[in-house]
């Protein structure tokens, strides 16, 4: 691990940081804003405020960053920087920790000043035009939990499970950010012994997962060694992929997930940096059998990120009732890591771009608690949850507010957060 001044715990902002809030100097994840009509405008969190980049680029104060700076940072999305390369996020990131630190007069504080804004008096939009989405399936429990599931009495795991980064390509243009309903979606559904039906889904659920985003990789048919993986990774975000679990039962078999999946994915908008979760970085599980050569991995690739999903219902918001957690587990659990992900991806010489967003997989721990979807958590429906509305739950109904959180902290470093993503089911529209 690096020494990097910029994760130092003793920095400080001179910005007016709330304690515990997810966004100290040590973090700065970037994302994008909008004030009324405007264009979007890149900008990093910090505390209860957001930095417009882009007036911070015309007053050439990041200038030092690279030529072209004012091309990059005036941009709408992060596509430029991304496309800059990890030199460039690096420098990028120290200039702005050296812009917000008390203690160090640079000059250009006044403009700094000003292009701050209140969180909550902007529109926050996604940052990134996601060119490919890849979901995987990388929790070894997870995984276990649905072969008990929908395999019941064989084995679990496939025979390929332990040897790569089961995953399936997604779509990218039903990628939302938070706080955009979800409506519940329509597909085939076969019940028993009758005929399919079209039908809106019985069986809607969420996954907990974090995805990360991608700078470009190198021209195919080269492909990214897994220790390399890190250079081509800018960061993570939240995500939640729902899934309609009856309409993918139907439909999965041969090639696997497709409408049950594609309707909507989640994303939070701030994207958290390598650079400011390499404090966090620590050792995966151990894995049986060792990785064939082009996925093994030398140096820790996990990430200690505890994670949490909450339900609200209808009735629950309108009665300014508490949030019901449903589950609490953590990153670091999951078998293959975003560096094997990433050279499995690639391992074909199938190109990697900037914006690629990949998806972790659902994140399960080993215990009911930990579960990371409600097919799991009520084992398919056969064990409904109760919720504090005094209801119950197997999947999630109509007016249901689901959110996700997480937060990474470690003896001797600033704690960090990712801000959360939140969705709301809305009914089915009506059918064709």
């Amino acid at each position: 691990m690096r020494a990097d001044p910029t994760t130092d715990s003793a920095l400080r902002s001179w910005v007016d940081v709330p304690a515990n809030s997810d966004f100290p100097i040590q973090n700065l994840p970037f994302g994008a804003l909008r004030e009324g009509d405007g264009a979007a405008r890149l900008c990093v969190a910090i505390g209860d405020f957001v930095l417009d980049l882009s007036r911070l680029a015309r007053a050439q104060l990041l200038d030092e960053v690279g030529s072209g700076a004012r091309d990059v940072f005036c941009a709408p999305t992060l596509g430029p920087l991304l496309r800059a390369g990890r030199a460039a996020w690096r420098a990028t990131r120290e200039r702005l920790s050296q812009l917000l630190r008390a203690g160090d007069e640079t000059m250009g504080r006044d403009t700094v000043r000003a292009a701050l804004l209140e969180r909550t008096a902007v529109e926050l939009v996604l940052a990134v035009d996601v060119p490919d989405y890849v979901d995987f399936y990388s929790s070894l429990e997870h995984a276990t939990n649905l072969g008990k599931i929908l395999r019941p009495g064989s084995e679990p795991l496939l025979p390929n499970w332990r040897y790569l980064p089961i995953g399936y390509h997604g779509r990218t243009a039903t990628i939302v950010l938070d706080g955009t309903p979800v409506t519940r979606p329509r597909g085939q559904l076969k019940i028993g012994d009758a005929p399919p039906a079209y039908a809106p889904t019985r069986s809607l659920d969420f996954e907990l997962e974090m995805g990360f985003i991608t700078g470009d990789g190198p021209q195919p048919p080269a492909s990214i060694a897994a220790d390399s993986a890190r250079d081509y990774i800018f960061g993570m975000v939240l995500l939640n992929d729902w899934s309609a679990r009856d309409i993918q039962a139907w439909e999965y078999q041969p090639l696997g997930p497709f409408l049950g999946k594609s309707f909507a994915t989640s994303l939070s908008p701030w994207i958290v940096t390598l650079d400011a979760l390499e404090p966090f970085r620590v050792p995966g599980p151990v894995q049986e059998p060792q990785p064939l050569p082009h996925l093994h991995t030398s140096a820790a690739e996990s990430y200690d990120v505890s994670l949490e999903v909450t339900l609200a219902s209808d009735a629950m918001r309108r009665a300014s009732a508490p949030a019901q957690t449903l589950a609490r587990t953590n990153f670091r659990a999951m078998y293959w890591s975003m560096a094997q992900q990433l050279a499995h991806a690639s391992s074909n010489g199938a190109r990697v771009r900037a914006g690629d967003l990949f998806g972790s997989g659902t994140i399960s721990g080993s215990e009911r608690g930990s579960y990371g979807s409600m097919i799991e958590l009520t084992w398919r429906g056969a064990n409904p949850l109760a919720i504090g509305d005094g209801t119950t739950r197997g999947f999630l109904e109509d007016g249901d507010e689901i959110a996700m959180r997480g937060r990474c902290a470690s003896p001797g470093y600033a704690s960090i957060g990712f801000g959360e993503v939140r969705g709301t089911v809305l009914p089915a529209n009506d059918g064709v």
